[in-house]
């Protein structure tokens, strides 16, 4: 593929393969990456158990490879902590990495070594300016050490949303750093918040949302979409349309406009083959395209990031782990696709009255026609009287015209009232449903209580039916001892009345 006309005969929405030159970095999967002015900085990530500390960049213009030799920045301690300077970057992995003006933001990951040692988030920075790293000291309400969460850029904040503590405890939290001043802030936010999870992705919409998909558990792996409102605060999971997602962990999402792009992913068992596209304003999902299992798009622990040449926007897609580790590049080019304007995310009682007030909003707007009409037909009928001689005439037309206007303003009026009713009874029917969800909820909490009583009943009785076990066991050991010792006495018997002078000699009343 040439490099100057690679991109005439890109078909939209396919995956390529890039014939990049120079050494390949080392293979990997759960790095982060990103592009910054036409190149791809790929940083850290886990090949064979091993954490790796290099960042490699692609230069998107000739497509060749070479490692970035970071400096050391004064003042930076060495993972001994004995305040020696070091040169590199500590080996990561499960990172997140953000890129805000000339610099790539890394938020927490594994540190080879620093569980037991780093009990607050890690923020470390690149400055590509300087090629320099260095650790960002940060205060506030700081997050605990996690991997495998979601960090989004909003302006000059990071958002940051689940992941997994050095605990293997599992994290639903929201997190937003400031830039500007290095504080950290926990978010509290109302409704029921996604189940804990790590390795999905978030994105931001129209300034106003964020959503999050996918992720696992340690027993589960989810397909789930859920909008968090930054003007109420009010966690949603909306109803989606579209093709089906499929449940998915360590994929990876980038967004243009209103299209949020994910790529990659699985569940320890397979691979996802298909790219999928969500429409963020339409709530639709939309398979792009796919490619066969095993092969490196069909990765977990993939990264994606979007690179702009010529002002048009590409998907640079590297690594992944799918059986084997990958280091291969691919590139997309979108497709354009319609904006539309941005959804809001509401309940359906919410919905129920933002119904009832358009049509409110659209009788009023009838009630003004209807009077204009009415009034432009007085004034007419009112002109046409003054040209007649009979003043009379012109009282009764007048009259009557009074009459009609007091008879279509009493129906206007018999309108008001009934749409004010219904208004009445969609806040009513607004307030049993919250009494109704309130009380689901409730009795939501009931049966998950209930629930965690049995699972410790069931564990007890696990442990009681392993103890049962090996009580049996010794019991079949106790009557195969007893089996023994009865076959032992019986054989003895048996010797003692066959011996000379033994007890049956004796009733016989022999003598020797």
């Amino acid at each position: 593929m040439d490099v100057d006309s690679w991109r005439w005969g890109l078909a939209y929405d396919q995956w390529v393969a890039l014939p990049v030159t120079g050494s390949r970095p080392p293979a990997r999967y759960k790095h982060a990456a990103a592009v910054v002015d036409q190149k791809l900085y790929i940083v850290g990530g886990s090949r064979n158990g091993r954490y790796l500390s290099d960042v490699q960049v692609l230069n998107l213009s000739n497509f060749s490879w070479s490692a970035l030799k970071l400096q050391m920045n004064p003042g930076v301690e060495n993972s001994e902590g004995n305040g020696g300077l070091v040169e590199a970057l500590p080996p990561i992995a499960g990172h997140s990495m953000v890129k805000w003006d000339k610099k790539l933001i890394m938020l927490g990951g594994n540190l080879k070594g620093s569980s037991d040692r780093i009990l607050v988030l890690a923020v470390h920075c690149i400055d590509l300016e300087t090629g320099t790293w260095s650790v960002m000291e940060t205060s506030g309400k700081v997050p605990i050490a996690c991997a495998g969460h979601s960090a989004t850029l909003f302006g000059s904040k990071i958002i940051m949303f689940g992941g997994e503590d050095s605990s293997r405890r599992l994290i639903n939290d929201i997190h937003v750093l400031d830039l500007e001043t290095l504080t950290w802030d926990l978010v509290e936010t109302k409704q029921t918040p996604p189940a804990p999870r790590f390795d999905h992705t978030a994105a931001m919409h129209a300034d106003h949302y964020l959503l999050v998909f996918g992720g696992c558990s340690h027993s589960a792996f989810f397909s789930d979409l859920h909008v968090l409102d930054f003007h109420t605060m009010e966690w949603s999971q909306p109803q989606i349309q579209g093709d089906l997602a499929t449940p998915r962990a360590g994929h990876a999402g980038i967004t243009i406009d209103e299209n949020w792009y994910i790529v990659g992913g699985g569940d320890n068992k397979n691979g996802c083959p298909e790219t999928i596209v969500l429409n963020m304003s339409k709530l639709s999902w939309l398979a792009l395209t796919s490619v066969k299992q095993r092969e490196p798009l069909a990765s977990e622990g993939i990264s994606i990031s979007l690179a702009t040449i010529d002002e048009d926007k590409y998907l640079v897609a590297f690594g992944g782990y799918n059986g084997k580790y990958n280091n291969e590049v691919f590139i997309m080019r979108p497709k354009p696709r319609d904006s539309s304007r941005p959804k809001i995310f509401q309940s359906p009682a919410a919905a129920a009255a933002a119904a009832s007030v358009t049509a409110a909003y659209a009788l009023a707007k009838t009630e003004k026609l209807d009077f204009a009409i009415i009034e432009d037909g007085v004034s007419k009928r009112r002109e046409e009287k003054h040209s007649q001689p009979n003043g009379t005439i012109e009282l009764e037309a007048l009259r009557e015209e009074k009459a009609n206007l007091e008879l279509t303003l009493a129906e206007v009026h018999g309108e008001s009232s009934k749409l004010k009713q219904e208004i009445d009874e969609v806040n009513s029917t607004h307030a049993e449903l919250s009494k109704e969800f309130q009380s689901v909820q409730g009795q939501l909490i009931a049966e998950r209580s209930r629930c965690f009583k049995l699972e410790a009943q069931i564990a007890e009785l696990q442990k009681m039916l392993e103890s049962m076990q090996s009580i049996e066991n010794e019991v079949q050991l106790l009557r195969e001892r007893k089996s023994a010792l009865e076959k032992h006495m019986e054989d003895a018997s048996s010797v003692e009345k066959q011996a000379p002078g033994g007890v049956w000699r004796w009733i016989a009343g022999g003598n020797n």
